[in-house]
């Protein structure tokens, strides 16, 4: 954020830094190594080192990190051998990680594994142990991919194998045990409470087998009599366990079509889908791996957190990019005291202070990661597709979490005119832009960057990180209505939108990738909304800021530079920016609906373009991804049902023409071609309200869609000035023009839904309160703006027409709390009840269907309630943006989540008092190559 802080910066234009040229020598001790080509380096990091490669060691400290609560599952359908997903249990080491995913049936994979060249790494400290490999893990057997498939009945039926260790047993389920020959499992019996159990079922042996490979001995049933017999009990409970199984999927297709037509008697969870897998049985999701790229050391600390700690807290692979250096004007210090902060730099140095800025992130990802902001870091240099070269730390104690120092000059300031910055290489006033290398850093020699070659470099770290969620910072954060300055650092909107063209280009260019999400964040408005996180949550992320401002000024890292950035640390809350985390995008909960014939389509953002996945009929088979045509498009998509029953899909779609004025986001929308049809037509662009990107830096909201009871769809969205602007569908199809619609500091996007009457209801959330419009009648146009009398409210709104009017759901501030309020359109707009929900604090979109309410808990994972009274539950789910749901049929409801791996999970329920949610089942194969 660098410049967020009330302390003094360069002016406009101010002295550059070190200018081009080919500098010094790359130092000897670092060698190097080109993106695309094999990686010589070994298997640990991310990224690869030499063997005399710096290592950045710090003292240890006795700092305790505090990892989110426990995950477990409530009111959710038995799932043999899960347990919730506690993150991995103190004092494990990475060996014992990687052995605990080896046995998972989701095991992490990465599209990569075939080629150990390509894996990162480095030497192995002796003494430690093995550590966990990103981007290598070990390929399942054939006879672990037929356990998968098999699942989850062939995985019980394993374990049964394993424990009896019968050599006959179904070896189609099992892996071999650590050194056999003949790749059996040992032939020991269960023993202690397996044994107690087994003979309760009348199978248990009455001594120990022999080993395997030894003469049986004789008499007492210690021969290989006792041996058959215990084989043939082990394929007796498979058998049972199978048939068991497949009556259950009987039964639970029974409910799902019971669901549907009438009687809500049994919960349902959906149909035997072929390419659907329970999430249950011990398997958790895939982890999936998170690139987030920002401009500022400490901009992912104030804006993506606390996301950012519940991926490394949940053992996601995280890697943060960082494309300046941060150097502002180079004094280390609090604003008031640069000329008195002992330990600090009292003169503007830029390259010390970029290197302090950097030993408070790594000290600040050290404590997230291990408890110890002194953990050591391997730091290395790799040269970029840019032409440049890039810092890349490795966290040894957990080489998931990797560091990408690209190290560009920053502005300098919020939002003057500075020609040497991403603004100004963006507009082209500067042909490159220098780099500004740190004092401590192995990069030696000095480069430049045009715009071509910012945009190659990020699409370079993304080809060798192979993200399948990445995160970055809003490219259109608007301007304030009265002064028109940007409301973010130009740096972190226009980086954003040097990310947005390594994205686009990354999925063109490169085939062989998995899927990928998007998430945008809001930046310095944070401060101007209503707190979004609980207290603890708060704390949590004030923490981190702590452990990067340096607080105690021990020179725990060994660094002439200092060890943390003192200019936040007289205030390292910011602006309120601990206090808050939101999305600029991707909000919206009208992603998945239910078609005439009880089938479900979901569509998401993935590599810019809408996937779609459908499941037709109540118990098909699931298909999907497939990808619409058209790309550049925004994260968030919302789908509606039109008249005539086809379903239509908007969102907008970012394009950049050839010129940086040319820079336009607009709203578009796609039609099905016929009911239940799998084709969609072409994309159909609504235009903007906005005249100019300058003008408001294209800040408009994804579109709110609704159709009244005349089958008259409408879009609205909220405007770069805040206020509502709408259009109109006409009778012969074509859409009237963008019309004002009032209001003023609304924020976020709007929501609509109709009521009981046909009557059109728009909702949207100001910094302190909801406004609303509604329809006189079907057909009408919208009435004037009105003021609720709700208190504040977080941002994400969630609308849905129920109970005559249009029920309303919002968090509480500072608190993640949902709320609930009906509101009802005769005789003006009306607010009726407002009820608090409870729930599992959290932040971001709620999601309701039916009895079934679901949102972001804290820790991440998804939070669900199942009717009223009942307790919230926690899955084990960590995803994209918002869930979604919808009623499938009159007493099914049907919820879904993208999780971090860009792959959708679904699950569903009878709309019952008693019901409760079926297992997680993810939709189609491990998210590897499109």
């Amino acid at each position: 954020m660098s410049d967020g802080h009330p302390r003094p910066g360069p002016p406009a234009g101010g002295a550059p830094g070190p200018g081009p040229g080919p500098g010094p020598d790359p130092d000897p001790t670092y060698q190097y190594w080109q993106y695309g080509q094999p990686d010589p380096y070994g298997q640990y990091g991310q990224y690869a080192w030499s063997q005399d490669s710096q290592q950045y060691h710090q003292s240890h400290l006795p700092h305790q990190h505090q990892h989110p609560e426990p995950v477990r599952e409530f009111h959710h359908a038995p799932q043999a051998g899960w347990d919730g997903w506690d993150g991995w249990p103190d004092g494990a080491g990475a060996q014992a990680q990687q052995a605990q995913q080896a046995q998972q049936a989701y095991e992490f994979q990465h599209p990569a594994d075939a080629e150990p060249a390509r894996a990162f790494g480095g030497p192995e400290a002796a003494g430690a142990p093995a550590p966990f490999v990103p981007q290598q893990s070990q390929a399942p057997s054939p006879q672990q991919a037929q356990a998968q498939q098999d699942a989850p009945q062939g995985r019980r039926a394993a374990r049964l194998a394993r424990r009896a260790g019968a050599p006959d047993g179904p070896t189609g389920a099992s892996s071999a045990a650590p050194g056999s020959a003949d790749g059996r499992i040992g032939e020991a019996p269960p023993q202690g409470r397996r044994a107690a159990r087994t003979a309760r079922r009348g199978g248990a042996p009455d001594g120990p087998a022999p080993a395997a490979g030894a003469r049986p001995r004789g008499g007492g049933g210690q021969g290989p009599q006792r041996n058959h017999r215990w084989a043939g009990l082990v394929k007796g409970v498979a058998l049972c366990a199978a048939v068991a199984a497949a009556g259950m999927l009987v039964l639970r297709a029974g409910a799902a079509v019971e669901g549907l037509g009438g009687s809500p008697a049994h919960p349902g969870g959906g149909g035997p889908d072929t390419a659907a897998v329970a999430v249950g049985a011990g398997a958790v999701p895939d982890p999936g791996r998170v690139v987030q790229i920002v401009a500022h050391p400490d901009d992912d600390l104030y804006f993506m957190n606390p996301d950012l700690r519940y991926s490394i807290s949940a053992g996601h692979p995280v890697t943060s990019v960082y494309l300046t250096a941060g150097e502002a004007d180079g004094v280390n210090a609090a604003p008031a005291k640069g000329a008195t902060t002992k330990g600090a730099t009292a003169k503007p140095d830029k390259p010390a202070y970029a290197e302090a800025r950097q030993n408070g992130i790594r000290a600040a990802y050290a404590k997230m990661a291990t408890g110890d902001r002194s953990s050591a870091w391997k730091r290395t240099v790799v040269p970029t597709k840019g032409g440049g070269h890039a810092e890349v730390d490795v966290l040894v104690a957990n080489p998931r979490v990797n560091l990408v120092w690209l190290q560009l000059r920053e502005a300098g300031h919020g939002y003057a005119d500075v020609p040497d910055s991403l603004h100004g290489l963006w507009d082209g006033k500067v042909a490159r832009l220098e780099s500004m290398l740190s004092s401590g850093t192995p990069v030696k020699q000095r480069f430049a960057y045009s715009k071509d070659q910012v945009v190659q470099t990020l699409a370079g770290v993304l080809e060798q990180y192979t993200p399948t969620t990445v995160r970055f910072q809003d490219p259109t954060p608007g301007r304030y209505p009265d002064t028109k300055q940007y409301t973010d650092h130009q740096d972190h909107f226009y980086g954003a939108r040097f990310v947005q063209m390594a994205t686009a280009a990354y999925a063109k260019d490169v085939k062989d990738r998995p899927h990928f999400a998007v998430q945008n964040y809001v930046g310095y408005f944070n401060g101007s909304l209503p707190s979004a996180l609980d207290p603890q949550e708060a704390k949590e992320k004030l923490d981190s800021l702590d452990t990067y401002a340096w607080l105690d000024r021990q020179n725990h890292c060994g660094s002439d530079a200092g060890c943390g950035d003192l200019k936040v640390s007289d205030h390292p809350a910011g602006n309120r920016w601990t206090d808050s985390i939101n999305y600029a995008r991707g909000t919206g909960t009208n992603w998945l609906t239910s078609d005439k014939d009880h089938g479900l389509w979901a569509f998401k953002v993935l590599d810019g373009q809408v996937a779609v996945w459908h499941r037709p009929g109540p118990v098909g088979a699931w298909r999907g991804p497939d990808l619409l045509p058209g790309t550049g498009m925004d994260p968030g998509a919302s789908a509606v049902t039109l008249k005539d029953g086809r379903i239509a899909v908007f969102g907008t779609r970012t394009s950049f023409g050839a010129r940086p004025t040319d820079y336009r986001r607009e709203v578009v929308h796609a039609v099905q071609k016929s009911p239940g049809a799998d084709g969609f037509g072409e994309w159909q662009s609504l235009g903007t309200p906005e005249t100019a990107d300058e003008t408001w830096t294209s800040d408009i909201s994804a579109p709110a869609v609704s159709v009244d009871g005349t089958g008259q769809p409408a879009a609205y969205v909220r405007d770069g000035a805040y206020g509502l602007r709408g259009r109109v569908q006409q009778a012969d199809g074509g859409w009237g023009p963008w019309e004002k619609h009032g209001g003023e500091d609304l924020h976020g996007a709007p929501v609509t839904a109709t009521d009981g009457a046909g009557r059109r209801i728009v909702l949207s959330a100001t910094s302190k309160s909801v406004v609303g419009w509604a329809q006189p009648k079907p057909g009408a146009p919208l009435g004037r703006v009105t003021a609720t009398g709700l208190p504040d409210t977080t941002l994400p709104l969630t609308a849905e027409g129920r109970e005559g009017g249009v029920r309303l759901w919002f968090r509480k501030p500072g608190s993640g709390n949902v709320r609930t309020a009906l509101m009802t359109a005769d005789g003006g707009l009306k607010v009726n009840h407002m009820t608090d929900l409870g729930g599992l604090n959290g932040f971001g979109s709620v999601t309701a269907s039916g009895h079934v309410l679901a949102g972001r808990a804290a820790g991440g994972q998804l939070g669900s309630e199942v009717g009223p009274g009942r307790p919230w539950g926690r899955s084990p789910l960590m995803f994209v943006g918002a869930p979604s749901s919808t009623m499938t049929g009159k007493n099914m409801v049907s919820l879904a989540v993208v999780g971090l791996d860009a792959r959708l999970y679904v699950t569903s329920s009878a709309d019952a008092p008693d019901a409760y949610l079926a297992p997680w089942q993810p939709v189609g194969p491990r998210n590897a190559a499109p």
